[in-house]
């Protein structure tokens, strides 16, 4: 069945750095865009940064402009998410989804907490 594992969330102070990691299984991963959301309590899920299938193309929300890298190997069907110089305000529970570009993902993972915090 389809599955996306998130990992590399965890703790992290204000202006450090995290790679979170997204391993895809059960579809065809090189066919689909890949996406990172994040949701914070009482706000909607929102999204960070998307990759083309090829990963030739990439796109930032506002917000992660100059600090996120979004990156895909699709030979180890996983998708990356690097923050640099990381706020409180990017304290957040971190998905990754696929799906078609410019359309919602179809498939979710289960998510990932990311705190900043000193």
């Amino acid at each position: 069945q389809v599955q996306l594992v998130e990992s590399g969330g965890g703790l992290v102070q204000p202006g450090g750095s995290l790679r979170l990691s997204c391993a895809a299984s059960g579809f065809t991963f090189s066919n689909y865009a890949m996406n990172w959301y994040r949701q914070a309590p009482g706000t909607e899920r929102e999204l960070v940064a998307v990759i083309s299938q090829s990963g030739g193309s990439t796109n930032y929300a506002d917000s992660m402009k100059g600090r996120g890298t979004i990156s895909r190997n699709n030979a180890k069907h996983t998708v990356y998410l690097q923050m640099n110089g990381m706020k409180s305000e990017d304290t957040a529970v971190y998905f990754c989804g696929a799906g078609i570009s410019g359309f919602r993902p179809i498939y979710w993972g289960q998510g990932t907490q990311v705190t900043v915090s000193s």
